[in-house]
């Protein structure tokens, strides 16, 4: 099942023509990914980056933009473990608005070590946690 939530489009996301200027996107999807792990992984990013001194850069992101979002807009993201490797996630996140597609992205984060940089396995804990969202997801496809 994938993780759901909403965004709405403000004036800070927008440019002159009062559609949501692209980059602003990725900010969003940033979001709902750190919503993701605090409300559903039980990990926000307070514990990962500055507690644990660990983080989740993304490695790649492709999106697809279907349809322009404006100002007032309400955006539902939803967000869809694909695969779970030894230290990465795989995502698929879909933004609608009242069942339009806006925007379609696939995204691999890599879990680091913040000091070096350097990939670290997922903790036991993530990895059951992020097997489970992940079967879930398929078979909800």
């Amino acid at each position: 099942m994938p993780f759901v939530t909403q965004r709405k489009v403000r004036f800070q996301h927008c440019d002159p023509a009062g559609i949501v200027f692209y980059p602003r996107y990725y900010e969003m999807l940033n979001s709902v990914v750190e919503d993701y792990f605090a409300e559903s992984v039980g990990h926000d990013f307070n514990r990962l980056h500055v507690e644990s001194r660990t983080g989740v850069p993304t490695a790649h992101i492709e999106t697809d933009f279907h349809a322009p979002s404006r100002l007032g807009d309400t955006l539902t993201f939803e967000l869809t473990l694909r695969d779970v490797g030894r230290t990465s996630l795989t995502l698929r996140t879909v933004a609608h608005c009242n069942g339009e597609p806006r925007l379609t992205c696939h995204s691999t984060l890599v879990f680091v070590d913040l000091a070096s940089g350097r990939p670290l396995l997922w903790p036991d804990d993530m990895r059951r946690h992020f097997a489970k969202d992940c079967q879930q997801g398929s078979q909800d496809e």
